[in-house]
């Protein structure tokens, strides 16, 4: 890791925001998964707190930290270091400390109480969550000068794929239920990395009732193995465009 990232992540693994956010995790799993006989419902429970805490702090943290940190990146690009240098390392340190405190914070329970392959998909699902929303928060603040109109816009993403994707992607079904959509509704289902997560863990989970109808199609389309690479592949597309297309717009930014 280079020394920029390397000071990044350890100075944001010092942050009290950075260690509550982990004891926080902690104490949320330990007690749902410890506490809970039934397996399944326990697994569905803390996956429904990773699906809204993980996404929603990453979001917020990283694009408040982007600001505060505009000195120290202006500082950087006063040197000979190339900017798509310092912009890469700025995300690589916010990923990997939000990465570090999601697998201390939820992993250890998992791996003491939930199954092996159950555990593992839901600590992927997290991961790549911290890095998505990580991505998608250096694309709102290098959008906007205004810290006001970029922590907006990055709770607005959040809101969007957490809460208003599902209730569009569901008035679509029940106006168009009577049209074979499967292809559609499974191509939309894995627009939404929040969605895709919780289908790509609840296939793991062999519970088709609780899939929802979106889940049901993206299962009865791809099959349970075939989805679950399928939706791999589609959330790491997720984790490079939003950086991508910061880093063209951090390029081309006036600083």
């Amino acid at each position: 890791m280079n020394k920029i990232a390397r000071f990044i992540l350890f100075d944001i693994l010092k942050n009290k925001i950075v260690i509550l956010y982990t004891i926080l995790l902690f104490i949320i799993s330990w007690s749902v998964l410890g506490l809970d006989n039934n397996y399944t419902k326990a697994t569905l429970s803390l996956l429904n707190v990773v699906l809204l805490v993980v996404p929603l702090v990453s979001v917020i943290f990283s694009t408040i930290y982007v600001y505060n940190s505009s000195q120290f990146i202006e500082l950087l690009l006063s040197q000979p270091v190339p900017r798509g240098k310092v912009w890469f390392n700025l995300f690589l340190g916010l990923s990997t400390a939000l990465i570090l405190a999601f697998l201390v914070g939820c992993g250890i329970p998992i791996l003491l109480y939930s199954s092996i392959e159950t555990g593992f998909s839901l600590l992927i699902t997290g991961v790549f969550l911290s890095v998505i929303f990580t991505s998608l928060a250096m694309l709102a603040a290098i959008f906007s000068r205004d810290r006001a109109k970029g922590i907006g816009i990055s709770i607005f993403i959040w809101m969007f794929f957490a809460i208003i994707y599902d209730g569009i992607l569901l008035v679509l079904m029940f106006q168009f239920a009577d049209y074979p959509i499967e292809g559609i509704m499974a191509t939309l289902a894995a627009v939404n990395p929040i969605g895709l997560s919780r289908i790509f863990v609840l296939l793991q989970l062999d519970v088709a009732a609780m899939l929802g109808q979106a889940g049901a199609i993206f299962r009865q389309v791809f099959g349970s193995g075939g989805g679950m690479v399928i939706s791999i592949i589609i959330l790491a597309i997720w984790t490079l465009v939003p950086f991508l297309w910061s880093l063209i717009l951090f390029n081309k930014k006036d600083l």
